[in-house]
């Protein structure tokens, strides 16, 4: 019985849980740099948006900022147009545009804009070429990253990652000119006389973009963004994505220069698609929600195809319906007219419609009538019943306008203002206090509908608001 109980216990103790993680350990990766038509056009977005990005708060319109967000004043400037809060029915319908833009691009030709496009990925590439300027080629930062501290290894870290944070800063200083004017900004640079919420935006945009682009990486996009989760949704047979073609190059296997392969196909297992990857995958293994379409793979595999003497095009963009065969790839474009694709489209062409056409329509001012609740009716010397009102006109332009206010509705009304003639700067408001007297036979107890009239002289166009009258 004792020995049983000392086996007992000694599987109990030679037996221990067996922890697993939910998470993948992060391992650093170092793409290795490639050249070809999809990595320029990748160049050309990244610079593109960067320079867009960093250029806009610096140009000028009219003597403003051209695009500039004033939450303080509630005024959005974009060139010539001028944002109010009430048309914020138009933020709307910028940001349905941006939703069902993205959902068709993305039926149509999968994650092209996490590729070239999405602020992770460009701000990710260019703290990759600060890295590789400062610290070298790809087997450089792996041998680099494998070495113990040394004062040459902390001197080149603390100059890539110095010359990140220089660059994170002048990301966030940037966003804040959006808000504020820049040139502001500028001017106070050298006492940093900025406000409490300029300061807070510019490192926390300037501190997320540091770790989110130099430190995590392709981790935000395997687990972070939501993108990458409901993308599958949005793909069919026919969305346009980075495919390896098994048919032609299994079974894989390395090759001497001249030497006859009668049994392998084109892939010769190097394995350069995965070192350019961005973030690690294989793409031989087949479609995976963290390839990020951009192309990096198939830049590198053409330029391996071409040493070997074989096509291009063994990693390369085609349907799942058409590696498959069931249509040659040029026949892509005819399928683009399934029902998924057009419905996408067509709401997207609906609102963009109705966002241009209200626009082109919308009035160069806009007017707001407020009662007087303080003073709800009061008698005038003349015996007349008289309520205040105050109306105030909003200059959507950017020229001086004229306007005039007339009241109607009620028998004998009369409107006292002054002046009669009312001129606002362009984008500006001006509220205006109005008096509006009725005879009391007509005025009786309760209240009555008006309409006051505001008229833009300049033009003739003019804009018709409701209230009421209240009588005795």
């Amino acid at each position: 019985m004792s020995q049983q109980l000392k086996d007992i216990k000694v599987k109990v103790e030679t037996t221990k849980p067996e922890t697993v993680s939910l998470y993948e350990a992060q391992k650093k990766i170092h793409p290795r740099s490639v050249k070809g038509l999809f990595n320029n056009w990748r160049i050309l977005f990244v610079i593109g948006t960067q320079l867009v990005y960093f250029c806009l708060p610096w140009l000028q319109w009219n003597n403003r900022q051209a695009v500039l967000f004033d939450l303080v004043n509630r005024k959005f400037y974009l060139f010539g147009l001028t944002i109010w809060p009430q048309d914020f029915v138009y933020l709307a319908a910028l940001l349905m545009c941006c939703a069902f833009g993205l959902f068709a691009w993305t039926t149509i030709a999968g994650r092209l804009w996490c590729g070239y496009s999405c602020p992770q990925t460009v701000y990710t590439e260019i703290m990759l070429w600060i890295e590789a300027w400062v610290e070298g080629d790809r087997n450089k930062r792996i041998k680099l990253e494998k070495e113990p501290m040394s004062l040459r290894k902390l001197r080149l870290r603390a100059t890539s990652h110095g010359l990140m944070i220089a660059f994170s800063l002048l990301t966030g200083f940037t966003l804040v000119g959006y808000f504020t004017p820049i040139l502001d900004l500028v001017r106070a640079m050298p006492s940093f006389d900025y406000g409490p919420w300029e300061s807070f935006w510019m490192f926390f945009y300037a501190g997320f973009t540091y770790l989110l682009a130099a430190h995590m990486r392709e981790q935000v996009c395997k687990y972070m963004c939501p993108y990458a989760r409901f993308q599958s949704a949005m793909f069919d047979e026919d969305t346009l994505i980075i495919s390896y073609d098994e048919q032609r190059g299994e079974p894989r296997g390395a090759r001497k220069k001249g030497q006859e392969q009668a049994n392998l196909g084109d892939c010769i297992n190097c394995g350069i698609c995965v070192q350019v990857c961005p973030v690690g995958i294989d793409i031989r293994n087949g479609l995976q929600y963290e390839c990020i379409g951009c192309a990096a793979c198939i830049d590198a595999c053409d330029e391996v195809m071409v040493k070997i003497g074989s096509p291009k095009g063994l990693i390369r963009y085609t349907t799942e319906a058409a590696l498959e065969g069931k249509y040659p790839e040029s026949q892509f474009w005819s399928r683009m007219k399934r029902p998924r694709v057009v419905m996408y489209l067509l709401v997207l062409t609906i609102v963009m419609t109705a966002a241009v056409t209200s626009l082109a329509m919308r009035k160069p001012f806009k007017v707001d009538v407020l009662k007087d609740r303080a003073s709800m009716v009061r008698e005038t010397d003349d015996g007349w019943l008289e309520n205040s009102y105050s109306i105030r006109i909003i200059n959507v332009s950017e020229q001086v306008q004229h306007f005039r206010i007339s009241v109607d509705g009620m028998p004998g009304i009369k409107l006292v203002t002054d002046p009669k003639t009312i001129s606002i700067k362009g984008t500006e408001n001006l509220p205006v206090d109005v008096r509006v007297q009725v005879d009391p036979q007509y005025a009786t107890k309760g209240s009555h509908p008006i309409h006051f009239k505001i008229e833009l002289l300049d033009s003739g166009t003019s804009i018709e608001e409701k209230s009421s009258f209240i009588g005795e």
